[in-house]
């Protein structure tokens, strides 16, 4: 579905009986992370600004992921009427700032820009396709079911335009899976803790990036099923320009099943011990 809006949503479906209160946290730091989207496009509008075509898709993605933070923001207040979605978000803006004054790529060509984009796109739409299946709640169901399909049409996007500047940059196979590893080792980084912390930390509470990565890790891996890894699997060997189907696939679907219940092990044994 494209371009659909917050009246696209049945509210009314609501049922505050089937919120997960597990499940209401990791929504509350997703939709920070969403509605950043406006600094998203600030940034790769600079890497790419003489490239008209892609410098106008751009504010366009960015705004889907905007209405995307709104729709799970929406929901979160309503799940939680003393949730101060505005309040969380300038918390998370304050903590957590992307490069806006770059005007090249982080990842070092605009193809390894686009291929780190493809990783996220697989990503977050895996997650909502999982934390769609993993509530029961009709409205956060239908909420990450808009969204998945909208970040699968964007690793589309992103997947198209790394094939055009691979052609120009030349970018070999060995640098798009430097690229891709280096960004599936960023899943842990600040972003997503200062996102949980902004959204769910008590007031006054202060930050600690090993804590509140844990608090939201061993939450937001835990729902996760093989088939879902699966599908984000044959999305990021597609991008890295390896075989998407076959032993490959299925190894490394194993392989980070195996590692996703190890990682919850830990942070749920931290978390004991705190």
């Amino acid at each position: 579905m494209k371009n659909w809006t917050l009246d696209d949503i049945d509210w009314d479906r609501f049922d505050p009986s089937k919120v997960d209160p597990e499940i209401l946290k990791i929504v509350k730091a997703a939709a920070m992370v969403e509605r950043n989207g406006v600094d998203y496009g600030v940034y790769l509008g600079n890497v790419f600004a003489d490239d008209q075509e892609f410098k106008a898709l751009a504010p366009i993605w960015a705004q889907e992921e905007v209405v995307h933070g709104m729709a799970l923001g929406r929901w979160a207040r309503m799940a939680d009427p003393s949730f101060d979605f505005d309040g969380a978000f300038k918390t998370f803006t304050e903590s957590y700032s992307l490069p806006l004054d770059a005007t090249t790529s982080v990842r070092g060509t605009r193809a390894g820009e686009l291929m780190a984009r493809c990783i996220v796109e697989s990503g977050t739409s895996t997650f909502y396709a999982a934390l769609r299946d993993r509530s029961d709640e009709p409205v956060l169901k239908q909420v990450c079911a808009f969204i998945a399909a909208d970040e699968l049409r964007h690793y589309k996007l992103f997947y198209t335009h790394m094939r055009r500047y691979l052609e120009v940059e030349k970018v070999g196979r060995w640098g798009r899976m430097r690229v891709g590893l280096g960004r599936l080792r960023e899943v842990e980084d600040d972003e997503l803790a200062c996102a949980y912390y902004a959204a769910n930390a008590a007031p006054g509470e202060a930050y600690d990036r090993g804590r509140f990565t844990r608090e939201y890790m061993r939450r937001a891996y835990a729902i996760y099923k093989p088939g879902h890894l699966d599908r984000g699997v044959a999305m990021i060997l597609k991008a890295a320009g390896l075989p998407a189907n076959g032993r490959l696939r299925d190894w490394v679907t194993r392989l980070g099943y195996r590692l996703l219940r190890s990682r919850i092990a830990k942070f749920n044994r931290a978390a004991a011990a705190a």
